[in-house]
């Protein structure tokens, strides 16, 4: 099947080509074709199967007939609603409406959370038909009246399970009351839950239900791997896997459950000599922005981050990724692992287990019906400390490479400071900076701070005819002092 025997038109047909597509995948060729009949569809494929393209092409082909050059924003009100979860995954919709898109008179815009709002209502005002948002964002428009919704005709919501594991369902239900109750809707998620079928209840109406692959199933083009290890070691396994020559990972993805972590990892790695950025929900938008530009391409080898990446993040051909902690809920697993192993293409899941994350793995597997293969590297076990994992090192010729930009080797004792300098000649040691004991003389002359002699008892009787000299001529003095005085001098 090709994408022409789907009824696209010749104006998509030839934006799809351009860019590199002749089949279409599973899920595009059973959804277009119930979307460009006007049903309602509640969709699921596994993520990297092109569901994104699934639901836009249909899109575009439905408004089609609205299309228009006219430059009055009154011939371009919003007709479709595309609602995304995170900054990266509106993105990342929006760059596929472009790209569809491209021979169809059709404005478009994203809007999102993290940025100044000025810019987005200027694009608003001159008239869009294809808005792209998160859900939070685009409340703000509605309520600064920015943004009209009464021709709205179209609503999707891509990764709908995600809407609901951050709390986004509320925001859901306050923009479902401002559309109008005559429309297309399409709900589109990777993973399905009793909660998303509710949900799907009260916003589609007699929906078909696609599903190209089991619910939570993974993709066969992802080799699974764990390495058990001691949380306290973590950082090390993770370097040496990256570190380990022609058999380390390439380009990485590595995930972490929280902000403070995925800074911290990502400066560790950094001091590794490796190079690695964080994205967080803490970074603003152009910081995540420039660090997934980076990371695209190949600018940096490793991008440590949180769930806030899971969705939405497309990097061509990426072959790792790796789960530096495990995620609280297994469907996260089955989220982050779906960076790799994307279009047809071949990828790794590498996930780092301490045994208090024991229980997650069981959860994982049961969730994806898989029995994932472990294998202990040699130095870094379950129960290692630090301190056997230095001695490892040692012993066996490994030991961490600490070498700054300026040759200095931290491995190497050195006996000060001067030292921290490359080249520079060890200086000679310093004098005590303790003050010399005081000497003590007591007022016969006897040192009592020199070493103590024992003295023979004729030298005793000496010294002792020598004071009783002394003092026999002290007394006389004394009398002549005491005359010239006009005392009396005793006979």
């Amino acid at each position: 099947m090709s994408f022409a025997d789907l009824g696209l038109s010749p104006e998509l047909l030839r934006a799809v080509t351009e860019a590199g597509y002749t089949e279409p995948t599973p899920i595009q060729a059973q959804a277009i074709p119930v979307v460009l009949a006007g049903k309602d569809v509640m969709g699921g494929a596994q993520t990297g199967t092109g569901k994104t393209a699934g639901f836009t092409l249909p899109l575009l082909q439905r408004l089609q007939p609205y299309a228009s050059t006219s430059t009055s924003p009154a011939k371009h009100p919003v007709r479709a609603l595309i609602i995304a979860p995170t900054r990266e995954l509106a993105v990342q919709v929006h760059e596929s409406v472009k790209t569809y898109s491209k021979y169809v008179p059709l404005r478009s815009t994203c809007i999102y959370g993290g940025v100044d709002m000025k810019a987005q209502v200027a694009e608003l005002k001159r008239g869009i038909e294809i808005v792209v948002a998160t859900p939070g964002r685009l409340l703000d428009h509605v309520e600064q009246k920015t943004i009209l919704l009464q021709n709205v005709e179209f609503l999707i919501l891509d990764e709908a399970d995600r809407m609901l594991d951050m709390g986004f369902i509320p925001d859901i239900r306050r923009i479902l009351a401002l559309l109008p109750a005559k429309r297309q809707s399409l709900l589109f998620s990777a993973t399905f839950s009793d909660e998303i079928k509710k949900l799907a209840d009260t916003m589609l109406r007699q929906p078909q239900l696609i599903e190209v692959a089991r619910r939570n199933a993974v993709s066969e083009n992802i080799t699974h791997l764990v390495h058990p290890v001691s949380s306290h070691v973590k950082r090390d396994l993770l370097a040496d896997i990256l570190n380990a020559g022609a058999d380390g990972l390439g380009q990485t993805l590595v995930f972490v459950n929280t902000k403070f972590g995925c800074a911290r990892l990502a400066r560790h790695l950094q001091k590794e000599g490796i190079s690695a950025d964080a994205i967080h929900g803490d970074k603003s938008q152009l910081e995540r922005s420039a660090a997934l530009e980076a990371f695209k391409s190949g600018a940096i080898r490793v991008l440590v981050a949180t769930d806030v990446a899971a969705r939405g993040l497309d990097v061509d051909d990426l072959p790792y990724v790796v789960n530096f902690e495990i995620p609280g809920t297994p469907e996260d697993y089955v989220h982050r692992i779906g960076r790799t192993g994307r279009a047809g293409k071949q990828g790794a899941a590498v996930s780092l287990v301490a045994p208090e994350e024991n229980y997650k793995l069981v959860a994982i597997e049961k969730l994806i019906k898989l029995k994932i293969t472990q294998q202990e590297v040699p130095g870094y076990g379950p129960e290692t400390t630090v301190e056997e994992l230095r001695r490892y090192r040692n012993g066996h010729g490994r030991p961490r490479a600490q070498v700054a930009e300026d040759g200095f080797d931290f491995n190497r004792p050195y006996d000060s400071a001067s030292e921290l300098k490359p080249g520079s000649k060890p200086r000679p040691p310093r004098a005590s900076s303790k003050p010399a004991s005081k000497p003590q003389i007591a007022a016969d002359g006897f040192d009592f701070s020199a070493p103590y002699v024992a003295k023979s008892a004729a030298a005793d009787k000496a010294e002792a005819s020598k004071a009783a000299a002394q003092e026999q001529a002290g007394g006389k003095q004394k009398s002549r002092v005491a005359f010239l005085l006009g005392g009396a001098r005793k006979g």
